[in-house]
């Protein structure tokens, strides 16, 4: 079994929590608020992750953005839902 390459990079110690959080749930399906998401970080979302689809995007495994590993690692695609401000976490398939 190959491991994919976006486990090859380290987790930032900022979004570990994000992380922990979605790989400790059982559900396929996490659905978080930018509030619920702030409170796990202990930061606020840059202005540009309320605004921009692409903060979002799931990240080229071979150059991952940072947060972009705390939903990968955890076997996760990120949807986000700008004006609601909610993102839906789904898990991926083995």
């Amino acid at each position: 079994m190959t491991m994919p390459a976006s486990s090859l990079f380290a987790m930032p110690a900022e979004f570990r929590s994000l992380y922990k959080y979605l790989h400790d749930r059982y559900a396929d399906t996490v659905v978080l608020t930018f509030t619920e998401m702030e409170d796990l970080l202990g930061f606020a979302l840059p202005d540009v992750a309320r605004v921009e689809q692409a903060w979002w995007a799931n990240a080229d495994p071979d150059s991952p953005s940072p947060q972009s590993l705390s939903w990968m690692q955890a076997d996760r695609t990120a949807t986000p839902r700008l004006p609601a401000q909610v993102v839906v976490f789904e898990r991926t398939s083995d």
